[in-house]
């Protein structure tokens, strides 16, 4: 017994150091990986801000309704905080992430420059000489000395405000659907505890048993505000499709006439937008409500952040 529990012992040292020698084998690689993706994301974004600034606003509004016909049941809540933030301050966030993607890009040049160092005139950069911790800490010496805190204070405390009226606004929105999803978990629980919680506990080893209730409570919750959202899911795509399909065949009135003909003067921007909202509501259904491929790979940022929304909202 004693030479079991000496030798799970000392085993659990080997596996921290082994986990931290891997953690400094992958540094290198992955800060070089970060200082050369980050340049490429901002440059991106700034060209497709740029693009859209310049497009003409009824193109913007023919954009933006066939996003929300054909794609608004898919990330209901990205969609649903996208228009609470534009009441509520999206032009703060862009000028706090503008300044956080200055700070970042003074970061990378002083990392770079820092890179080139040869303080011991050997005619090696000293960056390269050193090992994976000595690396980190150097990088992070390099952040904290470069990096203006009060500017990233003042964007992050900007981009949270904004976060916590969207937040607000959106528990408004979807109460309907947080209420369905603590109903779904709260039944799911008392039948778990009552009927599954004896037979995972009479599997399980004593000393994990306290988990049990803890785990099972999690699983309850998961499946509740997956029924409750995908219900919502549904209801969002038909909504969507009707509001996108209308801003659709009004933008395209528009365009078709130069705006000559207003949308009150006709039935036939109406009569448009059952038609697409027909062929929008069609799409979402025929996929699934989920993100065919290859945009589920493009979007994927944007369907993490429609998990967490989710998670935020009905937490």
């Amino acid at each position: 017994m004693t030479s079991s529990s000496t030798s799970t012992s000392s085993s659990r040292p080997d596996s921290h150091v082994n986990k931290m020698e891997l953690i400094q084998q992958l540094a290198r690689p992955l800060l070089n990986f970060i200082v050369e993706s980050i340049p490429i994301i901002i440059s991106i974004c700034h060209r497709l801000y740029k693009l859209y600034s310049r497009l003409p606003m009824e193109y913007v509004q023919l954009i933006i309704g066939t996003v929300m016909c054909f794609f608004g049941g898919f990330y209901p809540t990205v969609f649903a905080a996208l228009q609470a933030a534009e009441h509520g301050g999206l032009s703060t966030v862009r000028k706090a992430l503008v300044a956080l993607s200055d700070e970042i890009m003074i970061i990378i040049e002083e990392h770079k420059k820092d890179d080139k160092v040869d303080a011991d005139g050997d005619g090696v950069a000293d960056a390269t000489q050193i090992n994976g911790r000595e690396l980190i800490k150097r990088k992070v010496k390099l952040v904290l000395t470069k990096m203006n805190p009060e500017k990233v204070n003042d964007a992050i405390a900007s981009i949270y405000k904004v976060w916590m009226s969207v937040l607000a606004v959106l528990t408004i929105q979807f109460a309907r659907t947080i209420a369905m999803a603590l109903t779904i978990s709260d039944f799911t629980t008392k039948f778990a505890n009552r009927f599954l919680l004896p037979i995972v506990k009479a599997a399980v080893p004593p000393e994990y048993q306290k988990w049990c209730p803890v785990l099972l409570d999690w699983l309850c919750k998961s499946i509740g505000i997956s029924i409750a959202w995908h219900i919502q899911t549904v209801i969002s795509a038909f909504t969507s499709a009707l509001a996108g399909g209308l801003i659709m065949s009004r933008a395209m009135l528009h365009i078709s006439f130069n705006g000559k003909k207003k949308h009150e003067d006709t039935n036939a921007d109406e009569i448009a937008s059952y038609a697409f909202a027909a062929l929008g509501f069609y799409f979402q259904y025929y996929m699934r409500f989920s993100t065919p491929f290859p945009l589920n790979i493009i979007l994927f940022p944007v369907e993490l952040s429609e998990y967490y929304i989710r998670w935020a909202v009905t937490n």
